[in-house]
């Protein structure tokens, strides 16, 4: 009997190939359609991959800005797909999964040349450390998946994303679509090609799931957030504690704890 494979992923969108402009990633912005259409092309090579290499149940999460970005009408029938706002953690129902996808992610806040590089909230979110390391969505993301014992298998978006993905992800595959030459410019493979490598990188990564260890985040956790604005320390917070006038931290048992209290 076949070992059954239930695949996680969840999608945003600065590390789509093709998109490298911030009005392609905001709402009403100029370039916008495009940029949906070229995420949803690119979620359905990830889903058609995930089939092909024997995953039984496939599941999609938009996580980029208001979460509601995909065409949903050119979406692939194969997999179930969780759009808007979640009151159940970024990731609702993801103990259930053997393996995680970090589809179209971005460098953190600072990466030299890193296309659309930011931490969160790039308004208001200057540095972010996990534990004492200087970290980005990618870590967060695969520490939330490593509280529930499921390891991300892979990660996709521009090379200074794959550099950091090596970093706190080692085992895991990597899809690079475009090289970064800027915050707003990249080298782009052509659209069939980045498809391409989607498929590749993904059906290895299900056929490699059970090889690939969680990220395991040491307990308690503390994170850390420099704001890029003074005088915004939200010090009415639960378990505020200021380390300067810009920058201040939580503890607590999770990953996915520390990121409610430090979001508020």
């Amino acid at each position: 009997m076949k070992q059954q494979k239930k695949i996680y992923i969840l999608v945003d969108m600065e590390g789509i190939s093709g998109i490298c402009r911030a009005s392609q990633v905001r709402v009403g912005e100029l370039h916008y359609p495009e940029g949906r259409l070229q995420m949803t092309r690119e979620v359905n090579a990830c889903v058609e991959a995930c089939l092909e290499a024997g995953a039984t149940e496939v599941v999609v999460r938009d996580v980029h800005g208001t979460c509601f970005n995909l065409v949903f009408d050119q979406l692939h029938p194969g997999a179930r797909y969780i759009m808007g706002e979640s009151q159940m953690g970024r990731m609702p129902g993801i103990r259930q999964f053997d393996g995680l996808i970090l589809l179209g992610y971005h460098a953190m806040a600072g990466t030299p040349f890193g296309v659309l590089e930011h931490t969160a909230n790039s308004l208001l979110w200057q540095n972010f450390w996990l534990n004492g390391v200087k970290a980005g969505e990618i870590a967060v993301d695969a520490g939330i998946a490593g509280d529930h014992g499921v390891p991300v298998i892979m990660v996709s978006g521009d090379d200074k994303t794959v550099a950091e993905t090596e970093a706190f992800l080692p085992h895991a595959v990597k899809a690079e679509v475009k090289q970064g030459i800027g915050i707003e410019g990249a080298i782009f493979l052509s659209p069939g090609e980045a498809r391409r490598v989607i498929q590749e990188k993904t059906r290895e990564a299900v056929k490699r799931c059970a090889e690939i260890p969680p990220f395991m985040v040491e307990k308690p956790v503390t994170l850390r957030l420099q704001l890029v604005s003074r005088g915004r320390l939200p010090r009415h917070r639960q378990g505020f504690r200021e380390i300067d006038g810009q920058t201040f931290e939580v503890t607590a048992p999770s990953v996915q704890q520390a990121v409610y209290l430090i979001e508020g």
